[in-house]
């Protein structure tokens, strides 16, 4: 019988991270293709001997590489698994998911997976961070990842569920890569916003795009207090709010000192340096 599951992890230059990613599928019936942008490190060595498929595609974006996989990667399997190599599943739902993907999905298209943020060895439990659910798994032909340059999401045609267990997100080992990172996703954020903001770019209709819904799915309820709150703000005041919200009001705080460390950086430094790459490319 054919496997119920195909596992697709985007990579490059992950020689640190994908041995963990790809250990915690123990447990799945998968076909596991890791699709390769380029690494110069030990990344493809590794997936090949842990008996991956790797397929090499050039990186344009996020979107365009997740797409590019669904649309050419000889998927066989009725369900798609989509990590980046810093992921992994815990035990837990690893065998939460193999049973549902056996069991046919009971009805559901697609399932939202839970993420713990790990920064810097850390769980950030608090400030909005967890619960987080995110569309990871889903049906064969039934997904697509919207068409962002950040903050793209999958979008699922069809009855939504959600999984009980948890994935793990490693954002960061060090902080180097994590301003690095940062710095890079500022410069993608900021050039979408002024995309959107466009004429007859702003009101995208297509069907693989997430709604702002207030009363939606956990990723709608996001999306609709980014569009309809946080961007109603002004520059530079809403980042000073945003971490005043998330580390105040939503206990951000109880994270400790590595909390502090984080909720700064993520809701106020990176937001406070989207909106000054965006001034900037505004000036322009």
């Amino acid at each position: 019988m054919k496997n119920p599951l195909s596992v697709i992890v985007l990579t490059y230059n992950e020689e640190r991270n994908l041995p963990e990613c790809l250990a915690s599928l123990k447990g799945l019936t998968a076909d596991v293709f890791v699709v390769d942008s380029g690494s110069t490190d030990r990344t493809k060595q590794i997936a090949e001997v842990s008996g991956c498929r790797v397929v090499e595609h050039p990186f344009d974006n996020y979107a365009a590489q997740r797409n590019w996989a669904f649309d050419h990667l000889p998927l066989e399997t009725g369900w798609v698994l989509c990590l980046d190599a810093d992921e992994r599943l815990t035990p837990e739902l690893a065998a939460e998911m193999q049973q549902v993907v056996t069991a046919g999905g009971d009805g559901y298209d697609g399932f939202l997976l839970n993420k713990r943020t790990i920064f810097l060895g850390k769980w950030i439990r608090h400030g909005g961070q967890y619960p987080s659910f995110h569309m990871r798994l889903f049906r064969r032909g039934k997904a697509r990842c919207e068409n962002r340059l950040y903050d793209q999401h999958f979008v699922v045609n069809g009855k939504i569920g959600r999984l009980r267990h948890d994935y793990i997100d490693i954002i960061a080992a060090d902080l180097t890569t994590w301003t690095e990172r940062h710095n890079r996703w500022a410069t993608l954020e900021a050039e979408e916003l002024l995309r959107q903001a466009q004429p007859g770019r702003g009101g995208q209709s297509s069907a693989w795009v997430v709604q702002p819904r207030l009363f939606g799915t956990p990723i709608e309820q996001k999306r609709y207090w980014r569009l309809k709150v946080y961007q109603k703000f002004p520059l530079f005041v809403r980042p000073f709010l945003f971490w005043i919200y998330g580390y105040i009001f939503r206990l951000g705080f109880l994270d400790g000192v590595m909390g502090l460390v984080f909720h700064t950086l993520q809701r106020f430094w990176f937001r406070f340096l989207v909106d000054a790459k965006l001034h900037e490319l505004r000036r322009r």
